[in-house]
Order: structure tokens, then sequence, then C-alpha cells
């Protein structure tokens, strides 16, 4: 059951910047009745999500925000695959919204949109990733995510609970 690669360590801080800034421009998209924003937002969401989180769009910003404020290392890092998954969820909810707006259901696509807002900024603002403590829950879903983007995952994660982080 266990990965043949380490398993990538992040610092959190940068996982809630990512949330944050991914709000902002979903908030800014539906303002602005532009689903361009939405489809970026859900491309940058998916590219982390399956080739991981340094190939985050969202978090790029994150390490020269952190000189600038001159912020010392985390108090602790977390394993990177649970916010993956999370940003696969999020990604799945982007989809659905603009489905949903392309198919002219207006309001049930914005409302999805709004819906990944609103646990992007409850992640920005708490820490709360709900995404990441779905992926601890023992269902099929994290088991398949694992299989797609872990090299070698045969099932659930290599690491356990006291690896899930305080979310």
């Amino acid at each position: 059951m266990s990965s043949s690669a380490p398993i990538r360590r992040i610092d959190p801080r940068g996982h809630r910047f990512g949330g944050g800034l991914s709000a902002v421009l979903l908030l800014i998209a539906v303002v602005a009745n532009a689903p361009v924003i939405v489809v970026a937002i859900a491309l940058a969401l998916g590219a982390s999500a399956f080739f991981g989180t340094q190939y985050s769009a969202l978090g790029r910003p994150w390490p020269l925000v952190r000189r600038a404020l001159r912020l010392g290392p985390p108090a602790e890092l977390e394993a990177e695959f649970p916010p993956r998954f999370a940003q696969a969820l999020g990604t799945i909810g982007l989809t659905v919204g603009l489905a949903l707006l392309a198919a002219g259901a207006t309001i049930a696509g914005w409302v999805a949109v709004l819906a990944v807002a609103a646990l992007q900024t409850v992640l920005a603002v708490t820490g709360y990733c709900l995404g990441c403590r779905l992926y601890f829950l023992r269902w099929f879903l994290p088991a398949l995510f694992d299989r797609l983007v872990r090299p070698g995952a045969a099932g659930r994660p290599a690491f356990g609970s006291a690896e899930s982080g305080r979310r």
C-alpha cells in the first residue's frame, strides 16, 4: 500500500494563500459574469491536483509574498495529497458550474461556482479544508484519486491520520 516515491510535504500557508486567491478571482468572475475566469481557475486547480502542487499557478505567488513579508518557515508541513484531492473536487465543482452555464442554467451555474468560492474562502480564512477532510474518510474516491495520481499507490494513502494536518 505504500508508494515508492516519498510523500511531498508542503507549506499549508501556501495552500491557504492559493485558496484565497482563487476565491477572489471566482468572485470577480461572478460579478463580471466572466466564465473565462472560471475556466482558468478550473484549469489551475486541475493541473495542481493531477500533476502536483508545485505546478499550482494559484500558489506560485506565495513564496514571493512570504519573502516580502519576511515570514519564516511554517510551524509544520503537511502532506500534499489531501490538498490535491481537495483541488480535484474543486475542479469538478467548477466544471459542473461551467457545464450548467453552457447549458443555459445561469443561476445554477453561478451557484456552483460560488460554492467552490465559499469553500476556498473558508480555507483561506480559517485553514479548514473540507476536501482535505473528505480525503481521510474511508471511501472509494480518495483511493481512486491516489491510483490516478500517485505512482505505485494501491489504495489508501501511505500515511496515517496522524499526518492529516490540523484542518
